[in-house]
């Protein structure tokens, strides 16, 4: 069965978690994202480049299956440690292959010492079709350290909501494809507090990660 991803347009309920206006965008197969977000309010004073947010959110508790099959708790996982988290689907055309690329690109940036610092967590929106093989062979293609979870999609878009973004569930179009749409923003949480204190849109540009990386393996205030 033939199953592609088309762009969807998101919005309501991040604009209130955020303290901004925010318009999601999701993955799609007509040419890419909706385009940018607008960002009403952002702290002018911040040595990130990335939309440093007014609430800080906690790390989702969150468990589901890895790349190699075992179990994986996220906040367990991670904890103290610098995490950039992104929902998608290894299936997306565009903006989730663009977003880990410019991250995994970025990451290449840092000293090895500085890569052992920061987790990059991509949670799967599609888990009936990424199974833990099918995402590792897909992450291995941005960055082998990367972490991969799949799992129970409940979990997973109520772990999404508490962070303001929003999925839906796949949808079976009628000619037999697949409509999967999610919320498009990577979060950075750093290792003081476990807490998101950064927000990426998508379209953010490989220079903005490549910029931030470094402060966030360091544990740098926002």
């Amino acid at each position: 069965m033939s199953r592609t991803l088309r762009t969807a347009r998101l919005a309501g309920a991040a604009a209130v978690a955020l303290a901004a206006a925010l318009t999601l965008t999701a993955c799609g197969s007509d040419g890419g994202s909706t385009g940018p977000a607008k960002v009403t309010q952002q702290k002018a004073d911040s040595p990130y480049q990335g939309t440093v947010l007014g609430k800080h959110f906690d790390k989702p508790d969150l468990q589901l299956t890895d790349t190699a099959g075992q179990p994986y708790d996220l906040r367990q996982k991670t904890a103290g440690r610098s995490t950039l988290l992104f929902f998608g689907y290894t299936s997306c055309p565009d903006v989730c292959p663009t977003t880990m690329g410019d991250i995994g690109v970025a990451m290449t940036k840092l000293s090895p010492e500085e890569r052992q610092k920061v987790d990059v967590v991509f949670v799967s929106t599609d888990p009936q079709r990424d199974t833990p093989q099918v995402l590792r062979s897909w992450l291995d293609s941005m960055g082998k350290d990367f972490i991969g979870l799949t799992g129970d999609l409940a979990r997973v878009k109520a772990a999404a909501k508490s962070l303001g973004i929003l999925i839906e569930d796949p949808v079976v179009n009628a000619d037999g494809t697949v409509t999967s749409t999610h919320g498009a923003q990577v979060l950075a949480f750093l290792p003081s507090d476990d807490k998101a204190h950064v927000l990426y849109l998508s379209g953010t540009e490989e220079k903005t990660y490549e910029h931030d990386l470094p402060l966030l393996a360091q544990g740098v205030a926002a």
